[in-house]
């Protein structure tokens, strides 16, 4: 079996539900990244706020206003870190997603994303 914590990242950039979207929109710009997970300061996962989510936002605005809360998804999907690899590849092409949280007995601790898994089965290629 293909553990979960075994492929994720675990420096995982994230934002709290107070976090204004202006700071939202320059972490997913400065990083490179296309969501980030929404977290409370306990660590427990409470959302995902997606460049889908702030497209819509951004056209037409000079400035962004409000803050992660308001433009996160709160239904998210996610793994705990001992499920199966093969579990998260099926989610992630079910479901049009990019990226999966990554959980520890509810508190964020990775995530993994379509790049991560492709990385991971060509690696035994690559050798």
């Amino acid at each position: 079996m293909h553990e979960t914590k075994d492929i994720m990242s675990t420096d995982v950039v994230s934002v709290q539900p107070d976090t204004p979207v202006a700071r939202v929109v320059e972490l997913l710009i400065e990083n490179d990244i296309t969501g980030l997970p929404v977290v409370e300061p306990s660590g427990r996962l409470v959302g995902i706020v997606t460049e889908k989510d702030l497209i819509g936002v951004l056209c037409g605005q000079d400035a962004p206003s409000g803050t992660a809360r308001d433009y996160m998804t709160d239904d998210v999907i996610s793994f705990d870190e001992d499920d199966d690899i093969i579990a998260i590849c099926e989610c992630l092409i079910n479901n049009h997603l990019r990226r999966v949280p990554i959980l520890a007995d509810g508190e964020l601790v990775g995530i993994i994303s379509r790049r991560d898994l492709i990385k991971y089965i060509m690696e035994p290629i690559g050798r």
